[in-house]
């Protein structure tokens, strides 16, 4: 049966419409569920969409331009300690403090970017995972600006305070502005020529060379826009929990959850972050609250087991399994040689 122009650009319309239609019911409907869950949840489900946004910001240099980030806490951390210095000794509102964390990650991003991403494979993924210990190391022994070790703490009350603490409703609403915010950029990452050209380095660099793209800046302006929003997500989560140290700003588990998060859900697309956020978080929640003695050994099977029967992530797997009518995970086992 031959298709008709009309029936051509109904389609095209559909396809282009469903996506804006169940983002902004999936909105309304996160504003409905804040008053209807106690605020113990609240700050759960706070996390997730933390989760949704640092998984985005990876997902623009580790999905779209392929270069694995492992010290992508780097700019979480640094992020959260420029707010917490600018709010506690400077007297900046938070609200002025968020925006310039996200560029101090970024001007950050960009100059160490220019040597590391020379560099290619596991070599960057090492050079990056350093620079995150190095900057963690930094920090400890900066006491007079960052409180070292001893940690640091973010006024929320008082003369000092210019903004004051927001509360679980507060945060909820801040973490979801976040999410739909970092959703937003990669959406138009993925339709504009920036994305188009990140993917054709993550394909073939040299050959995306050949063909006029600057790689160098394109992937420099990858990892600043990363690291932008990842460190906003950073400054706020500091203002949420008041006090912090560089332990856990810096922990190199954040970088893994925003990782294996990409991955499952499918990396360099827009939706498979969001998904491998949404659906890690709730497995995560769910064994911690029903198996609180072996949930992070349960977990980690899961992810395996993920790995294994879907290594090019659900949504990927998805859309194969679309093109070729062909489901069967044992298939896709053989077809990636695993």
């Amino acid at each position: 049966m031959t298709t008709t122009p009309e029936v051509k650009i109904s389609r095209n319309l559909l396809h282009t419409w469903i996506p804006s239609v169940v983002a902004v019911l999936a909105v309304i409907g996160a504003l409905i569920l804040k008053s209807h869950i106690p605020g113990g949840e609240l700050r759960a489900v706070a996390t997730i969409f933390m989760f949704i946004a640092l998984s985005q910001a990876w997902n623009i240099i580790g999905g779209f331009a392929g270069y694995a980030s492992f010290g992508q806490v780097v700019f979480f951390g640094m992020g959260g300690y420029f707010t917490a210095v600018v709010m506690l000794k400077y007297h900046f509102s938070f609200w002025v403090a968020m925006p310039l964390s996200g560029l101090f990650a970024a001007v950050f991003a960009m100059l160490i970017g220019l040597p590391l991403l020379k560099l290619k494979g596991h070599y960057f993924a090492i050079a990056t995972l350093g620079v995150a210990e190095g900057m963690r190391e930094v920090v400890i022994n900066l006491p007079d600006l960052t409180g070292g070790g001893a940690g640091i703490s973010v006024p929320i009350a008082g003369t000092f305070a210019k903004t004051q603490y927001l509360g679980d409703g507060g945060f909820y609403l801040l973490f979801l502005g976040l999410a739909i915010f970092s959703v937003g950029i990669g959406t138009l990452v993925s339709r504009n020529k920036f994305g188009y050209g990140l993917r054709a380095i993550h394909q073939n660099e040299d050959a995306a060379a050949a063909v006029g793209i600057n790689t160098v800046r394109s992937k420099v302006m990858a990892y600043g826009l990363s690291a932008f929003m990842t460190g906003m997500v950073g400054a706020s989560y500091v203002f949420q929990q008041v006090t912090i140290f560089p332990e856990r700003l810096f922990d190199v588990e954040i970088t893994v959850l925003m990782i294996m998060m990409v991955v499952i859900g499918g990396s360099g697309t827009v939706i498979g972050p969001l998904l491998g956020a949404l659906g890690l978080q709730f497995i995560s929640e769910y064994l911690r609250e029903h198996f609180t003695s072996g949930h992070t050994f349960i977990l980690g099977l899961i992810i395996i087991l993920a790995v294994i029967l879907i290594p090019q992530g659900l949504v990927n797997y998805i859309r194969e399994g679309r093109r070729t009518k062909q489901y069967s995970l044992l298939t896709n086992i053989r077809r990636y040689r695993l």
